[in-house]
């Protein structure tokens, strides 16, 4: 039998979001892999490759395992009731329900997230909680069939551990050989709690303009405001 993975596909997803748990999902024996989008145009990436779907929200197959890529984009996707109907309708018969990063922002506004643990990049880890997700500050969270990364780079790990869940660590460990997934940064300041004081300040401060947005859009969608 075949293992439908489908990837939604938005304006402004982060490239790595969607491309890095890609490379590993679609080496499980036996999967195919579709990527949804709510045209049949490219979609653009938040680094400038485009990225061409292979169906419409029309068009899409069940799904047994629906991915979420994240970004800025997520946020007009949260507002957008078709797309958010396509991932609730998908979420809810799907074998395995997962997001990285931003994502689950998406999964959350779809109702997905209830009563649920979860995890995200690390900047928007407290927003979880407005869509009634548990928030859980780990790289990868499971709760029973729902799965979710935290930030970017986190969706090689979430692969990992989603291709270790479906197809068993043998298989898991051949593939991170084959890609050769041995990371050594040069850098320790891959997370808050690591990183220096002007280090954290400087890339708050980048975020400020991107947070008060977002921010915005979850008073809006959770009735939170005032």
């Amino acid at each position: 039998m075949t293992f439908t993975i489908g990837f939604l596909l938005f304006e402004d997803l982060t490239q790595l979001d969607f491309t890095g748990p890609l490379q590993f999902l679609s080496r499980i024996p036996g999967s195919q892999t579709v990527l949804i989008a709510k045209s049949e145009g490219p979609v653009r990436t938040d680094c400038g490759p485009f990225i061409l779907p292979t169906h419409t929200l029309d068009t899409a197959p069940d799904l047994d395992l629906l991915c979420v890529p994240g970004g800025f984009g997520v946020d007009a996707v949260m507002q957008d009731p078709e797309q958010i109907d396509f991932v609730r309708r998908q979420g809810e018969q799907a074998r395995y329900v997962t997001s990285v990063c931003t994502g689950a922002f998406i999964l959350g506004a779809a109702g997905l997230l209830k009563g649920v643990r979860a995890t995200t990049h690390w900047r928007y880890h407290d927003h979880l909680a407005a869509f009634g997700a548990l928030p859980v500050q780990q790289r990868v969270v499971h709760d029973g069939r729902v799965i979710t990364g935290g930030g970017v780079t986190a969706g090689i790990d979430f692969a990992l551990s989603v291709v270790r869940e479906i197809a068993g660590e043998d298989l898991a460990a051949s593939i991170q050989l084959g890609l050769e997934y041995d990371p050594a940064p040069p850098l320790d300041a891959g997370h808050p709690d690591r990183a220096s004081a002007h280090v954290r300040e400087a890339v708050e401060a980048r975020f400020t303009p991107r947070m008060n947005a977002f921010e915005a859009v979850v008073d809006q969608l959770t009735g939170q405001s005032g």
